[in-house]
């Protein structure tokens, strides 16, 4: 046999500072600009970001920082945040961004596990490291994300050596000279949000971030380039950030992030002062966005696609934005395990479909982009058709998918390289995927099943509903049946009536709720979605007791 021919290609090493590289080499004047920690608007330019970023990486050396080291950071989206992805991942430390939104405990079993060294940290998370300091043995210090003038004497006396982090870059110089790794060397840290036990680590590559960025800027995921001021809600400690610190200055995109303030006046504001034309964020935040739109008559006019994943969109958020707001919702799905895994693209057949057909369509978590295999199995593991109708295990595999987690001894995947999302789904003939519910969320009432994610969405529709979370909770004929919590909009007051008689519109009679209960407030995971971990406590045995 003939032995393959060999490519005459370059070859070279890669890192992830060669993204922003490029970016103040061919788009050094373009901003990025923050609603700072501090007060007021900050801008700079990519050139001067890349030149601040060398002056770090100096600073890194400078406190012993080396290749393998793990770094935390705990910090908003801001303009020195992004300097510390580049800066600690550019020098081959691990750059393990921080969830401050995390229980206490939690907080100290990821930082212990990942064996940090130092982390980086905003002023307004300072107590949060510092309520846990005593448990952090190995932490050797803190670099406060401030100025001077911001630093106080309670920061200076926490217990650890603290620095200052613009003391720190002004000593330093702007030249650096970067060292290249082998492709799957270790770039950063994601932790998952521990739903189920303690956080899994996520430890992505030099090479799987590129493959990232790349995939994200395509037309039919996030369509980026140059022309797009995007607003980047998203936490960079939320699942990679979604890829996108690094996947807009990649494109020579102007990168706009909220810092500290993301209330719906502030994302508002900051839409309209940028001129933003995309954001991305969890369906809850985007609700805080409208409410503020609604309540106040007001327009975003250069907004035209809005990214939204992390659980599912309601039909009533996509049809608000659409119809009230001409801004296209992009709906997706993905994990801190695959960081961005599908996105719902529009198709040519989608253009003959009437409005209320395509947004059925858009309801979904939409199709995979290349790089990413996907199926359907039942729990004997046999692939399930791609009709629409039949669900199962959603299953995947590829080069942005985890193959085992940080530390771990065994490997996350099956036999087969196929890695279990432990979501339950259908996939229909055009390839579009569709979330029917967490395999632990899913409700079976006298062997039938029920989404509680349909429910869900079907309840937000009421035009006096803000959250609705549906559970599976005991019975004595059924086993379980659906109970829906609610917390209502403010100033309105709907009957549970009015609330079932929406969901009845879709579903059928013996799906309804059981019961619907009124709520002050919604737990909510560090991530932003609905905890239903104390709501089944709460209301396990609540039909039982009726």
């Amino acid at each position: 046999m003939t032995s393959a021919i060999k490519g005459l290609m370059q070859k070279k090493k890669f890192s992830v500072i060669e993204i922003l590289q490029h970016a103040a080499t061919w788009n050094g004047d373009v901003e990025v600009v923050t609603n700072s920690v501090e007060g007021g608007v900050h801008r700079i330019g990519y050139a001067k970001l890349y030149d601040r970023t060398s002056q770090l990486a100096n600073a890194l050396t400078g406190l012993d920082i080396k290749a393998g080291d793990c770094i935390g950071t705990m910090a908003w989206n801001t303009w020195r945040h992004l300097e510390c992805w580049y800066g600690l991942s550019g020098i081959g430390a691990i750059c393990h961004t921080l969830n401050p939104r995390l229980f206490p405990d939690q907080i100290e079993y990821i930082v212990n596990h990942a064996e940090d060294r130092f982390i980086f940290v905003d002023t307004s998370f300072v107590s949060v490291i510092a309520n846990v300091l005593d448990r952090l043995p190995m932490l050797e210090g803190l670099v406060v994300m401030t100025d001077k003038e911001h630093m106080t004497d309670d920061m200076e006396k926490i217990g650890v050596p603290v620095y200052c982090y613009e003391e720190l870059l002004g000593r330093e110089e702007c030249d650096f000279d970067w060292p290249l790794f082998n492709a799957d060397t270790a770039s950063s840290l994601c932790y998952t949000s521990g739903t189920t036990g303690n956080p899994k680590g996520v430890l992505y590559s030099h090479q799987s971030n590129l493959n990232h960025a790349m995939v994200t800027a395509h037309v039919d995921v996030m369509d980026l380039s140059a022309r797009d001021s995007f607003l980047l809600i998203v936490p960079m400690f939320h699942a990679n950030g979604w890829g996108l610190p690094h996947s807009i200055p990649m494109v020579g995109g102007k990168l706009v992030l909220p810092g500290p303030h993301m209330d719906g006046k502030s994302i508002y504001d900051i839409i309209l002062a940028e001129s933003c034309n995309k954001t991305c964020a969890v369906p809850t935040v985007m609700t805080v966005l409208l409410d503020h739109l609604d309540n106040n008559t007001l327009q975003i006019p250069s907004m035209t696609k809005i990214f939204i994943g992390g659980s599912a969109v309601p039909q009533s958020m996509i049809e608000s934005f659409e119809e009230k707001y001409d801004a296209e919702v992009m709906h997706g799905w993905g994990m801190t395990e695959t960081v961005v895994g599908t996105f719902n693209c529009s198709l040519p057949f989608m253009d003959e479909l009437s409005f209320e057909e395509r947004i059925k369509v858009r309801c979904k978590q939409g199709r995979p982009p290349f790089g990413l295999e996907m199926k359907i199995v039942d729990d004997e593991g046999n692939s399930l058709p791609h009709d629409g109708e039949a669900f199962g295990k959603l299953m995947v595999r590829g080069l942005r998918v985890v193959e085992r987690y940080y530390k771990a001894e065994e490997s996350a995947l099956d036999s087969e390289g196929w890695f279990d999302t432990g979501d339950v789904s259908t996939i229909d003939k055009h390839g579009f995927m569709q979330i029917t519910d967490r395999a632990k969320d899913i409700i079976k009432s006298g062997g039938e099943w029920i989404s509680s994610v349909d429910i869900e969405n079907t309840a937000v529709g009421h035009p006096e509903v803000q959250i609705a979370a549906c559970l599976g909770v005991k019975h004595v004929k059924w086993e379980e049946r659906p109970l829906l919590i609610v917390v209502k909009k403010e100033g309105c007051d709907p009957s549970k009536a009015s609330i079932l008689d929406i969901i009845s519109s879709e579903h059928a009679k013996w799906q309804l709720p059981d019961d619907v209960v009124f709520i002050d407030e919604m737990p909510l995971t560090a991530t932003g979605k609905i905890d239903k971990k104390p709501l089944r406590i709460t209301y396990e045995n609540y039909l039982m007791e009726a």
